[in-house]
């Protein structure tokens, strides 16, 4: 759906609020009806009728604007390109990872050497690649979905079976509230879905526990990396020694 469209849609959900017709929008305005109803049929208008239609609902533009925004699709996955312009720079990528992690910038300088005037920039190129919307003082909205993933064989996986899991796998999982699981048998195909779902809702739960927990104090809580796989697949020294 196009930016106008969904204008029109916000404006006339705040005339159905209003209790306001067509033909009492278009008595306050000095049009026509016909002519409200085809302005609002087309989505045509300049912004000096828009701004019209807001002295006349009591709604400031900015609001307005907000909740347009706010009706955009969230992205359940980026495109390659987006992803390649994310890991280009190991500072963005750090930036694209804290911002899904809903960190405000003020943490991101704390935790890292990132200055301010770079945590800002780094804001700006996520912005325009277009994971987040930038807002007044620095504050962002996410525009990624709660199913965001990304690409399963795009540049950001890549750069992390690259760089990242051996450094994960080398770890002893032996610390408070660690643990790794190897678990191999051979199940029904009809089945295999259905443990995907489990995983998917393990994967949310936690998700879910950490946007609840940004109120907690830093010293009341660990940085953890939860890491769920499941494929067809068998140990390639074992197939070598398959008849």
């Amino acid at each position: 759906m196009s930016t106008s469209a969904d204008l029109v849609v916000i404006l006339k959900k705040e005339l159905k609020t209003a209790r306001m017709t067509y033909a009492d929008l278009a008595q306050a305005l000095g049009l026509a009806e016909s002519s409200v109803k085809r302005m609002l049929a087309k989505g045509d208008m300049p912004l000096s009728r828009i701004d019209a239609i807001c002295r006349v609902l009591k709604l400031d533009f900015a609001d307005l604007a907000r909740q347009v925004a706010d009706s955009q699709p969230l992205l359940a996955q980026l495109t390659e390109a987006q992803e390649k312009a994310v890991v280009a720079d190991k500072k963005l990528l750090l930036a694209a990872i804290c911002v899904l992690s809903q960190w405000t910038l003020e943490q991101i300088s704390a935790s890292y050497r990132v200055s301010p005037a770079e945590c800002i920039g780094y804001f700006a190129q996520l912005d325009r690649i277009g994971i987040i919307e930038l807002k007044p003082l620095n504050r962002y909205r996410l525009k990624l979905a709660k199913t965001f993933r990304w690409r399963p064989h795009g540049p950001v996986m890549d750069y992390f079976r690259d760089n990242a899991l051996l450094d994960y796998f080398s770890g002893g999982f032996d610390g408070a509230g660690e643990g790794l699981l190897l678990v191999h048998g051979a199940i029904s195909r009809s089945l295999a879905p259905s443990f995907m779902e489990r995983m998917q809702r393990v994967a949310q739960d936690f998700a879910q526990q950490h946007q609840a927990d940004q109120k907690l104090a830093g010293k009341d809580k660990e940085g953890y990396t939860l890491l769920l796989a499941m494929r067809r697949w068998e140990f390639e020294a074992f197939v070598a020694l398959r008849r």
